[in-house]
């Protein structure tokens, strides 16, 4: 069976209104992700960039492992079962459910 997506699906509010912080385990940077702006423009402000495609949660490209904290998956990639195991996140579009999400970046 082939599937393909060529509009992302219309994400539901966010779990989370306000801001959070995302800490990256490897470099140790923690930073304010505020909510008018996406996880991967969070990244790249703070010299992190992760390569990405849509923006849109549809490519899959910009998949980063989560090593703590709750994502908001606003993707349309992830199954109910792999988002039920939150190991994972997009961050063109996903944000974190939780006060802190640590990245393995």
């Amino acid at each position: 069976m082939r599937f393909e997506r060529f509009q992302a699906a219309v994400a539901p509010t966010p779990l989370r209104q306000g801001p959070f912080t995302m800490e990256l385990a490897r470099s140790g940077i923690a930073v304010t992700v505020t909510s008018e702006e996406s996880v991967l423009d969070a990244l790249e402000k703070v010299g992190k960039p992760v390569l990405s495609s849509c923006r849109e949660g549809l490519c899959g490209t910009c998949e980063v492992s989560v090593l703590d904290g709750i994502p908001d998956h606003r993707d349309s990639l992830l199954t109910d079962a792999e988002r039920a195991r939150n190991d994972r996140m997009f961050v063109c579009v996903s944000r974190s459910a939780t006060e802190r999400i640590v990245l393995d970046l």
